[in-house]
């Protein structure tokens, strides 16, 4: 019986418990019964003849009935408390019974071919597929996901996190230089006319400007003129000034061919040379780069990146009617559809995990197996007979009573044979 309390068994052990002491009790009963037969028929077989044959039949049931009693009992412990040799064999074969079991389960069930004939049979991505498009199903995978995802955005140390981000952009935004990639990316733009859209937005906008603030313009020359000239003069010189702007840019506007954006042209093509190949520009652009962003600076906009970067994701991710988990949600449905619905997709997914999967067991098949190897080797062995008992003990005692029954019927049998072969008392 096992010697954990029967409190702290749960509530299936101790049903288990309860069935293996019922079995134990009629299988004990069966030979107890059989002795009282035995002893009565062998008393009294010299007056009834035929009673030889109950006694033969008691004799063959109880000694089958103690056959299987020694060899259920040899299982899980000494018969009788009797150190005999080859019993008590789950307790004292148990590592060797754990890595038996390891390597059966390495070499049946973990090899690559077992695996991949139950997966190729197994529609997963359909199955996968129809599980996701359910709405409910989408919006408990974004719901867990976003668990997940908070939990580990709130595990994160945030100042390892900053220096991590301060870290990136030392090394892919301040180490490079950044002239010769700016002059080439200008040089391109200049040599595909991209840069004409900006021309002319920069000069729609100063000719916006000037049509609303001609007021800026008075005084703009005239205040410079000496105070002998009359004021007359003053206006005509505002006048003039701001009528040459208002037509330059309008020409400019007008003239794609204008010689101003040929200056332009011409300025943005020597800079783009000039930030590639000029040693003096580039360090003048290495030198503003760094005046922005030295080190204090990066590790605050890093602070400042991760800050607003969590805060935002954590507030989406705990909110159901957020944007994120709708679109998340949207999304997973999506995929889900097209997993039911696309057998191209279907095939090329079931493959793609059949070779995962394939390649998982190829390499790890021995690991996964010495868990259970591990396993077994750290259970106590007193505790482990226990386990193995209570789950299969119920069922051997029924070896009991068909060694009972089996031995009556050989007894009966044997005994029958031998007095019609050789009769006693003949």
């Amino acid at each position: 019986m096992p010697r954990t309390p029967t409190a702290l068994l749960s509530p299936a052990d101790r049903g288990r418990l309860r069935a293996l002491r019922r079995m134990k009790s009629v299988a004990l009963g069966a030979l107890v019964a059989l002795a009282v037969v035995f002893v009565v028929a062998f008393a009294l077989e010299g007056r009834v003849s035929w009673l030889q044959y109950v006694r033969a039949a008691a004799e063959g049931g109880m000694v089958g009935a103690l056959a299987d009693w020694f060899a259920v009992t040899a299982l899980f412990r000494h018969p009788l408390g009797l150190p005999i040799p080859h019993t008590a064999i789950i307790p004292s074969r148990k590592d060797e019974i754990g890595r038996s079991l390891g390597e059966f389960v390495e070499t049946n069930f973990l090899s690559a071919d077992a695996v991949r004939a139950k997966l190729g049979a197994t529609a997963m991505a359909e199955r996968l597929g129809g599980w996701l498009a359910d709405d409910a199903h989408a919006a408990r995978v974004v719901r867990e996901a976003s668990g997940v995802a908070t939990g580990i955005l709130r595990a994160l140390s945030d100042d390892d996190v900053q220096e991590v981000l301060a870290e990136l952009a030392r090394e892919h935004l301040l180490e490079p230089e950044w002239g010769p990639a700016a002059g080439a990316w200008l040089e391109r733009v200049v040599a595909a006319e991209a840069h004409h859209g900006a021309v002319d937005l920069a000069v729609d906008s100063i000719a916006t400007w000037l049509d609303a603030n001609r007021a800026s313009f008075d005084g703009l020359v005239s205040r410079r003129l000496p105070a002998w000239v009359p004021s007359v003069a003053h206006r005509f010189v505002d006048a003039t000034v701001y009528r040459e702007a208002v037509g330059f840019v309008r020409a400019v506007q007008a003239d794609p061919g204008h010689p101003a954006r040929a200056a332009i042209d011409g300025y943005l093509a020597r800079l783009a040379d000039a930030l590639q190949q000029d040693p003096a520009m580039i360090a003048r652009v290495e030198g503003a780069k760094r005046a922005v962003f030295d080190s204090p600076r990066v590790r605050a906009l890093a602070a400042q990146v991760w800050d607003a970067a969590k805060s935002g994701l954590l507030k989406s991710l705990a909110d159901p009617r957020s944007a994120l988990r709708a679109r998340a949600t949207s999304a997973v449905g999506d995929i889900g559809h097209r997993l039911a619905t696309d057998p191209g997709l279907q095939a090329r997914v079931d493959s793609w995990l059949t070779a995962a999967a394939v390649t998982a067991v190829d390499r790890y098949r021995h690991d996964i197996a010495s868990i259970i190897v591990e396993t077994v080797e750290r259970w106590d062995a007193a505790e482990t007979t226990e386990k193995i008992e209570l789950m299969v003990g119920r069922d051997l005692q029924y070896i009991r009573l068909n060694g009972t029954v089996v031995g009556a019927i050989a007894g009966v049998t044997i005994f029958a044979v031998a007095q019609a072969v050789i009769p006693i008392g003949r």
